[in-house]
């Protein structure tokens, strides 16, 4: 939530230099240090004084939210327990996540038929080759990269 306190339509001069980092700078080489240093000082007190109230605000909105719930629990005859047992319940929708790539892992398998190196990281479905190496009787073991 933004708060823009304009006069007659034209923003003030702190609105200014919060949207130009260079004319804020132009501005406050024309300043004396010691003035420079006292406007810092009262910026960040009017912050800290404007960060409290906000942190009150959110409390109290938070404080009414669980006034609302407790009502509700009440008007329902229900008990903060119940709650509990229904988020144990639900389960999370399982799949793939959207948009999200694996990263490259290094291959933790060789296998070298008729002089062809085959490579495998042990994640995802076996590779044919690998498969059949198995199926013949040999363990992962004796295909496993050595460090």
């Amino acid at each position: 939530m933004k708060k823009e306190i304009c006069m007659k339509g034209k923003p003030s001069a702190l609105q200014e230099f919060a949207k130009s980092k260079t004319r804020a700078k132009a501005e406050a080489r024309k300043l004396p240090f010691a003035e420079l240093e006292k406007l810092i000082k009262s910026l960040n007190e009017a912050l800290e004084a404007e960060k409290a109230k906000e942190e009150k605000k959110l409390e109290q909105e938070r404080l009414a939210t669980i006034d609302k719930i407790n009502n509700l629990l009440a008007d329902t005859g229900l008990k903060p327990e119940d709650l509990k047992k229904t988020k144990k319940t639900r389960g999370k929708a399982k799949g793939a996540k959207a948009g999200r790539k694996m990263g490259k892992v290094p291959p933790r398998y060789r296998l070298v038929i008729d002089g062809k190196e085959h490579l495998w990281s042990g994640r995802g479905r076996t590779p044919r080759v690998f498969q059949e190496y198995f199926d013949a009787g040999n363990s992962r073991e004796s295909c496993e990269i050595q460090s």
